[in-house]
């Protein structure tokens, strides 16, 4: 790139890019299947790079976005947390009123006790029916090596 000095009307020097103009595209006759071949691997090479780019601010992204949600979730069962303590000390003095209070906190106590037991028990049942392993995948995968094994079947 060259760059040219004049000076303008007002005596003031004004600088400007002169561009070279850009070189004659080949001819069908000058170029040949090999460069033709190299400038489409160097284009396909840079489009999946390209690819790869924007696959990863994307995640990046929506990372960002999950992280965010998570953290809300996060802080909404610790507000969750805090209103059951809370509610559980109301129901305690409350029932105080009516009775002594230690057996107000036990009572309160062991209705807690026996919701988590049900959750745990629900929990661990549910728990026994999840099935880790990708059976379709292993199944496909099976197929596969049968194929590739005997290809004409």
């Amino acid at each position: 790139m060259a760059v040219t000095t004049r000076v303008s009307e007002r005596g003031r020097v004004d600088e400007r890019d002169v561009r070279t103009p850009p070189p004659p595209p080949a001819t069908a006759q000058d170029t040949s299947i090999g460069d033709l071949i190299s400038d489409i691997s160097a284009d396909l090479s840079q489009l999946v790079r390209d690819e790869i780019e924007l696959a990863k601010a994307e995640i990046k992204e929506e990372s960002t976005k999950a992280g965010k949600a998570m953290g809300m979730l996060g802080g909404a069962g610790y507000a969750g947390h805090l209103v059951l303590l809370l509610g559980s000390f109301t129901v305690i003095f409350a029932l105080a009123n009516v009775m002594d209070i230690a057996w107000a906190a036990l009572i309160v106590t062991a209705v807690w006790a026996v919701v988590g037991a049900v959750l745990y028990s629900t929990g661990r049942k549910r728990l026994r029916t999840v099935n880790l392993k990708p059976e379709q995948t292993m199944e496909t995968l099976k197929e596969d090596a049968r194929w590739a094994r005997h290809p004409r079947s």
